[in-house]
């Protein structure tokens, strides 16, 4: 979170933030309230409700509980969702992606 991302802050556009609690939590958290100082709205996607993020964030995705391994795949499950239905709502055909290749090459 220094100079280029913190320049990017600002109420028009949320931060989403994937906050498990493992030992990156605390500072991840810190990034959160230095965000809401900037004036920035947060989205959390985090394993664990009512660990103080509610605070911190405007709205707190809960994903359930399992191993730091597998908590990738399930944080991005709602990074998908979002991503779907922001392009929906732009009006981007999702089924035809652009500058989507039409074949694959092999060599």
């Amino acid at each position: 979170m220094k100079h280029g991302p913190i320049a990017l802050i600002d109420e028009q556009l949320p931060v989403v933030v994937i906050a498990p609690h493992n030992e990156t939590f605390e500072k991840v958290a810190a990034n959160m309230e230095e965000v809401q100082a900037r004036g920035g709205r947060v989205v959390a996607i985090t394993d664990q409700a009512g660990t103080g993020l509610a605070d911190k964030a405007e709205t707190v995705l809960v994903v359930p509980q399992t191993i730091d391994d597998l908590m990738p795949v399930l944080t991005t499950i709602p990074l998908q969702l979002l991503s779907y239905h922001i392009a929906v709502l732009k009006g981007t055909d999702v089924d035809q992606p652009r500058n989507l290749a039409k074949s694959v090459t092999v060599e």
